[in-house]
């Protein structure tokens, strides 16, 4: 056991839950696990009752382990409770932690306040794993990771879908995965087909195929592919910003290219995954500047129309399409 004590932070859940497990792996048997975890939120109960259950000796065999969630007094601004955590309590015993127990602290954060000198006593003393939200770039190594660990075969050339279609939420990759390998068993190859199939679908991914609509000049898909959102309880006001998203990355894309610029160049100007930068690219070619700048005004006319309450929102936004649609038409 390298620490006695952890800080687990960040906003990344998979993270926090993989670092938690494998600590409660190392530390206990399955058989102490039942009895020899102990689970505290720090939103309702003072930290010095947790420091005490740590100093107390494990009710059956050697170690125990205790867990305590959202220490609020780590945040920059602490949250107002109806009572006060001696911070104290907690320092002493982060100095001279008992040899019995593992104390696992959760702060599922964005940021601490790493100037605080508990933050610095639990570096010093501890250890303390950030659990951030990965990047967009390295996606593609937590899809080979998790299907490793799932002993399922997800081909490269499929990377792509799951970063479109799920981002980077490491929790739904996960889960996402899972299900995939249910359907295709241990050592299992993942096809395209199938991955389009079971995939959880994104807004953004739906929004691109709205765009693909529009650009076929394909209404009737258009609508298909709202209906379906709509059951997924999408707004209108949302779609229609997805929409406005998705056609000004298309339009930032079409001007970044005229003046030169490589795909890997137009990130540090066009704030989207690299994926959507890349479908930008290929769909551009089927819009003028004059189309693009037509449909952005018609975007932003639908959105007034709706956030006016002018009209009935789902009509509204089938008009758009139709609008939409009408641009390519008379091109």
């Amino acid at each position: 056991m390298k620490s006695h004590v952890y800080l687990l932070y960040g906003e990344e859940s998979y993270l926090i839950q993989e670092n938690k497990n494998k600590i409660i792996e190392k530390t206990l048997s399955k058989e102490d696990q039942e009895f020899n975890i102990s689970q505290y939120d720090l939103e309702e109960v003072p930290i010095e009752d947790v420091v005490t259950d740590a100093e107390t000796f494990p009710f059956l065999g050697e170690k125990k382990i205790v867990i305590a969630y959202n220490p609020v007094f780590l945040k920059a601004k602490p949250d107002k409770l109806s009572f006060e955590h001696d911070v104290d309590s907690l320092l002493q015993y982060v100095n001279e932690p008992a040899g019995h127990t593992v104390l696992i602290i959760i702060a599922q954060y964005e940021k601490l306040d790493e100037r605080k000198k508990m933050f610095k006593q639990l570096k010093k003393q501890g250890e303390v794993i950030s659990c951030q939200p990965v990047k967009e770039w390295d996606i593609d190594k937590w899809i080979k990771t998790i299907a490793d660990e799932l002993h399922i075969v997800i081909p490269e050339d499929i990377y792509e879908l799951f970063s479109s279609e799920i981002g980077t939420n490491l929790m739904a990759l996960r889960s996402e995965m899972e299900k995939l390998a249910l359907n295709v068993g241990g050592g299992g190859v993942v096809t395209r087909e199938l991955a389009e199939q079971l995939l959880s679908h994104s807004a953004e991914a739906s929004g691109l195929k709205l765009v693909d609509a529009v650009m076929e000049r394909d209404l009737n898909r258009a609508i298909r592919l709202y209906k379906d959102l709509e059951k997924l309880n999408e707004e209108p006001i949302a779609l229609t910003a997805l929409l406005a998203s998705q056609f000004r990355i298309i339009s930032q894309a079409k001007v970044l290219k005229q003046k030169g610029y490589a795909q890997n160049q137009m990130r540090n100007y066009i704030k989207a995954h690299p994926y959507v930068i890349k479908m930008a690219l290929k769909r551009e070619r089927f819009f003028t500047q004059g189309e693009l700048n037509h449909i952005m005004d018609q975007l932003a006319e639908t959105d007034h129309v709706l956030k006016q309450g002018k009209m009935e929102k789902s009509l509204a936004f089938e008009l758009l399409l139709y609008r939409l649609i009408q641009v390519k038409k008379h091109a």
